[in-house]
């Protein structure tokens, strides 16, 4: 039997795991462990500041935050922004005995988003007026963030951390929220810097990110994503999906949390999950489940919970000629 970290690299790699891997609730198990830097400079507080001088208020609808003051206002005032040390000894102490606690786990490290953390900065729209109206200042941004995750990358490698994750949701739910275009001149050259330091110190790259993201998809492959996971699939439509990027990259996804997660039967939850695996994966790999680590806000009911890991269990453990009769081969 392969290890978790094993099976977690070959499915990634297409070199055919035993069983597709899981992250699921601990009662079910998990082929993955977790590290990060503490504190985190893309931390989102629920309340106060951060880091970056920005400040958080809880806004009652999840247990998550939202940026009401941004701390970049003007472009002015780059040289003064606060920017986190990320050299900072404290953020590191743990990193040391992170390998050795994940066992034989995948060890995956968080990394700073780039769009995200620019907006958490900066504010959404004024990103968005940046794009036309500033774009050396945004790269200057982008800049300060990938150089911050090109020392994380750094430090995770020499600690024997074997993967990089960080989220940046792109997508409304109908369409990407800039231009593929502008997206493709400004943050795949950031992307590719990130990926490709990952990839040189032998870590594989994990990005989250929601919404309608289709149209960017060849272009984070291009850019050396491993892994995406996302959340929605049936606002792009799970089988075209599967048909344009099933063996280019591996999707990481549960059950979509916005439809099936929520108004689906039981009946419907397990069918879904079947659809999940074998559109998005392979025989050889290309596919990871898990779930959404917040069911309460999202709506899930705790029965359909249960039902859709009880089914990934069982589908990870079946034959993958009785999955995929007429697989084809990856592209």
């Amino acid at each position: 039997m392969m290890t978790s970290r094993e099976r977690v690299i070959r499915a990634v790699r297409f070199q055919t795991p035993d069983r597709f891997p899981i992250r699921l609730p601990p009662e079910y198990g998990s082929d993955f462990a977790g590290v990060g830097m503490n504190p985190s400079p893309d931390a989102r507080p629920s309340h106060g500041v951060d880091e970056w001088g920005a400040i958080w208020a809880n806004t009652g609808i999840s247990r998550l935050g939202e940026v009401k003051e941004f701390p970049l206002k003007s472009w002015d005032d780059l040289p003064r922004l606060r920017i986190p040390d990320i050299n900072d000894p404290k953020r590191w102490s743990h990193l040391n005995e992170a390998r050795d606690k994940a066992g034989d786990k995948f060890l995956l490290g968080s990394g700073i988003s780039i769009y995200e953390r620019v907006h958490f900065i900066r504010g959404l729209e004024d990103t968005w007026a940046d794009i036309y109206e500033a774009p050396d200042q945004l790269r200057k941004l982008l800049d300060i963030l990938v150089e911050m995750n090109l020392v994380a990358i750094e430090r995770y490698a020499k600690a024997g951390v074997d993967g990089l994750f960080f989220c940046d949701d792109w997508g409304l739910q109908d369409r990407l929220m800039i231009s593929p275009a502008s997206w493709r001149e400004i943050w795949k050259p950031a992307y590719q810097r990130i990926y490709q330091a990952a990839h040189e110190a032998g870590l594989l790259t994990f990005l989250h990110s929601c919404g309608y993201i289709i149209d960017i998809l060849d272009d984070l492959i291009e850019a050396g994503l491993d892994v995406i996971q996302m959340d929605q699939q049936e606002n792009m439509g799970l089988e075209n999906l599967g048909s344009r990027f099933a063996g280019r990259i591996t999707f990481f996804c549960p059950v979509d949390i916005q439809q099936t997660m929520q108004y689906g039967t039981l009946d419907d939850i397990r069918a879904y999950c079947r659809r999940l695996v074998t559109e998005l994966g392979r025989p050889t790999g290309g596919f990871i489940a898990t779930w959404y680590s917040d069911p309460v806000s999202a709506g899930h009911r705790p029965e359909a919970v249960k039902a859709m890991c009880e089914e990934f269990i069982r589908l990870s453990r079946m034959d993958p000629a009785t999955l995929w009769p007429d697989a084809r081969p990856a592209k």
